[in-house]
């Protein structure tokens, strides 16, 4: 989408943008509805822990993804919280932030904000990963036989009605349950790849080159724009670090590639991005959010600086405007 269209989606925000979130999520759910529900130890804000694998076979489970920086999840949360409040034994209610560009400070400060009471999580891309992250909020219904029962964007009936037919269900004799992942959080490589990827044109991208260092960019295509009316510094670290990539990517000692997020975005928007931006570096949509989990990407924006040999030696979150030199260090490195 171009840039004044995502303008207009920031005075909208739910009757334009509500029933794109509703579609994607549901194509997000096409993939995994029915099957069974990830078996993951999850650790609140408050260090409580929640292994999914206890509540399954025993109640429902209910995961809402959000973000504070996300427009329909604050319009949501009210409903959320009367959810949790209203919900009986049959239902666990587990708030999910997703864990891209925000804080333990600015959800702990969210919660207080909207009175949150239900346990909160801030995921580490395990749940992402295993439950097809598309959209904020995305909601998921695991049935008591823990399986995958729903999946949405919007607060509405079809919602209320995956939460009743989850609550009303039985358990499986035996419960079915997908195969266990590792309940450590996921550490970042240390090494790029070796591997080669198309970028949003159709170029073949390797993303380690003997021949000179690499700098990766972690972005989001609606970073400068959407950002600015909830998260005014995100949105303004993301024009900097652009402009500041701008200028420094023209040096051909130096290899950059842009990776963006699939959150919120298709491979379409990436390219309208890099022409309304003028963007000359190749860029690679993280389809699935392989790379962002990889590297622990976990803010807007990210570098990752790799010398000719593939190894990660700097990494540099949101703006530092000794850039230039960072990059200069990187070439005799």
């Amino acid at each position: 989408m171009r840039i004044h269209a995502i303008l207009m989606m920031l005075a909208f925000p739910l009757t334009v943008h509500a029933d794109v979130g509703q579609q994607r999520a549901e194509a997000a759910g096409r993939s995994i509805v029915g099957s069974p529900a990830p078996q993951i130890t999850l650790k609140t804000i408050d260090r409580q822990t929640i292994n999914l694998s206890q509540l399954y076979g025993r109640k429902a489970v209910y995961l809402k993804f959000w973000a504070t920086w996300c427009v329909p999840c604050r319009e949501q949360m009210p409903k959320f919280q009367q959810r949790y409040e209203a919900a009986g034994d049959d239902l666990a209610v587990i708030a999910v932030n997703v864990g891209l560009s925000d804080t333990p400070e600015a959800v702990q400060a969210f919660r207080k904000q909207y009175g949150l009471t239900m346990p909160v999580v801030i995921d580490d891309g395990r749940l992402a990963a295993a439950l097809n992250l598309q959209v904020t909020p995305q909601h998921i219904v695991i049935g008591r036989d823990a399986r995958i029962q729903y999946v949405g964007h919007l607060e509405n009936e079809k919602l209320d009605i995956a939460l009743l037919a989850a609550r009303n269900s039985k358990p499986a004799s035996s419960t079915a349950v997908a195969s266990a992942d590792s309940t450590r959080a996921p550490t970042s490589l240390t090494t790029l790849p070796q591997r080669s990827l198309a970028s949003v044109t159709g170029e073949s991208i390797a993303l380690r080159d003997s021949t000179a260092p690499t700098v990766l960019v972690f972005f989001s295509s609606w970073c400068e724009s959407y950002l600015m009316q909830n998260a005014a510094q995100t949105a303004a670290d993301c024009t900097r670090v652009r402009e500041q990539v701008s200028e420094l990517s023209r040096d051909s000692k130096v290899r950059w590639i842009g990776i963006a997020s699939h959150l919120w975005a298709t491979r379409d928007d990436v390219v309208e991005y890099a022409s309304d931006y003028k963007v000359g570096m190749p860029l690679i949509f993280d389809e699935q959010g392989e790379l962002f989990r990889s590297f622990r990407a976990t803010r807007l924006p990210t570098l990752i600086f790799a010398d000719r040999t593939g190894r990660v030696v700097r990494r540099i979150e949101g703006v530092d405007e000794n850039l230039s030199r960072h990059v200069a260090a990187l070439i005799y490195h």
